[in-house]
């Protein structure tokens, strides 16, 4: 199943946590039952809560170098909100 959500976190985060959710209680048992958080991570910060889930995963918590990884994810969620918002003022200046 590892394999299956690394192959879908290359095409998509959002693909890969449906997965995550479809094959087990994962995300419900990584954000304490809760479905209002994975939900929102979904739409705002796919990355960040692929990573969060798939390293408590690993320990039962995040400690250490793993929190490292979860930054890591969030700026790469940041990273693509600053692109997309780049892209759009370059087109709306170009006057396509």
């Amino acid at each position: 199943m590892g394999c299956l959500i690394a192959l879908a976190a290359l095409i998509s985060a959002r693909l890969a946590l449906v997965i995550v959710a479809l094959s087990g209680d994962l995300l419900s048992r990584s954000f304490d039952g809760s479905w209002a958080l994975p939900f929102l991570g979904f739409l705002l910060l796919p990355w960040t809560t692929l990573a969060y889930a798939l390293l408590w995963s690993s320990g039962r918590h995040i400690t250490g170098i793993e929190w490292f990884f979860v930054v890591l994810a969030f700026l790469v969620d940041l990273g693509a909100y600053g692109t997309g918002q780049r892209a759009r003022t370059e087109r709306s200046t170009s006057g396509v």
